[in-house]
């Protein structure tokens, strides 16, 4: 079974269509690239994914039941979504890894925290560093380890490498494919980079807010 589906899913914005009756289906421990245009849908798709907007037609499906019928609270422990230029909360980097447990409500668990850290390239020590003296780089890594202190069944990336440099790109996706392989969850990535498209898994291209067969 799916555990996403997209079953003739439409979205449009006024008179604009920018998803026509897309179907779509992501198994469990997919690693699936979704490419195109800029304004062909792509980044739509995930929005629709991670519940942030509604269809405007069609059906979508999470574990087989429809995403409309679940608690957006609890929807969204399981589909998770990262995006390009994230928003760092609070005053401090660790207040941004202990945010999910706080929504939990479950006790914070700092290892966790320092191994994720670690598996970035950043050092314990920064654990009390102000959000606003984070650069780039940083930022996008620390927003990434937020979305995985506690793992989802899916892992939305929009653009999450757009503007870093090799190094930091590298990085970032080390460790994604560490978290994909290991833990096993799905993951659908919108890319425009390059070398992600080439080293993808699973490809699908989006134009005019279909998929190009």
């Amino acid at each position: 079974m799916a555990v996403i589906e997209f079953k003739q899913v439409s979205y449009q914005v006024g008179d604009k269509k920018i998803l026509n009756q897309l179907d779509l289906e992501v198994a469990d421990n997919d690693y699936l690239t979704i490419v195109g245009l800029s304004g062909g849908g792509k980044s739509t798709i995930l929005t629709l994914m991670a519940q942030m907007i509604s269809a405007t037609s069609g059906e979508i499906d999470f574990q087989g039941q429809n995403v409309m019928e679940l608690d957006p609270v609890k929807y969204r422990r399981e589909v998770s979504y990262c995006v390009q230029r994230p928003a760092l909360f609070g005053e401090t980097v660790e207040d941004n890894l202990k945010f999910p447990a706080e929504v939990r409500g479950v006790e914070y668990n700092r290892d966790r925290a320092l191994e994720l850290m670690a598996r970035v390239q950043l050092p314990a020590s920064m654990m009390d560093q102000k959000v606003i003296e984070v650069s780039g780089g940083e930022r996008q890594r620390i927003a990434l380890l937020r979305n995985l202190m506690y793992l989802p069944k899916v892992l939305l990336l929009d653009e999450i490498t757009t503007g870093l440099d090799a190094e930091n790109k590298a990085i970032v996706w080390n460790l994604i494919r560490a978290v994909h392989q290991e833990e096993q969850i799905a993951i659908v990535s919108v890319t425009h980079d390059q070398q992600e498209i080439e080293n993808a898994e699973k490809v699908i291209a989006v134009v005019d807010g279909r998929i190009s067969r």
